[in-house]
């Protein structure tokens, strides 16, 4: 076990960010310190840029996960649960790969 998991016992990433409330991400973690927002509404994000915005946080996920000051990581938490909440609010009937589903 690592000295970082000793001192914070099992909490995820989630729970050692204090941006990040259970669910959901408190209103304040989306403007930095001068009060500007961090990233555009993916409300505003045609299809096409929605995928691609998602596709570059998951290609950093692990180095950002590992390496990163808390205050990153928190942002990338941030980003992820806000893009990924669209894309699930504009396709909630997605295709599921029947490959991925367990037998029950």
């Amino acid at each position: 076990m690592t000295e970082s998991v000793r001192r914070t016992g099992d909490a995820s990433p989630e729970q050692r960010m204090p941006e990040w409330d259970g669910d959901h991400v408190r209103d304040a973690a989306s403007v930095d310190v001068d009060g500007e927002l961090l990233g555009v509404d993916p409300s505003e994000l045609g299809d096409e840029d929605l995928i691609r915005e998602m596709q570059s946080l998951h290609r950093t996920r692990l180095d950002t996960l590992r390496h990163a000051a808390d205050s990153a990581l928190a942002n990338h938490l941030r980003r992820t649960a806000e893009l990924e909440t669209e894309y699930l609010a504009r396709h909630p009937g997605r295709e599921v790969d029947p490959s991925r589903l367990r037998d029950l």
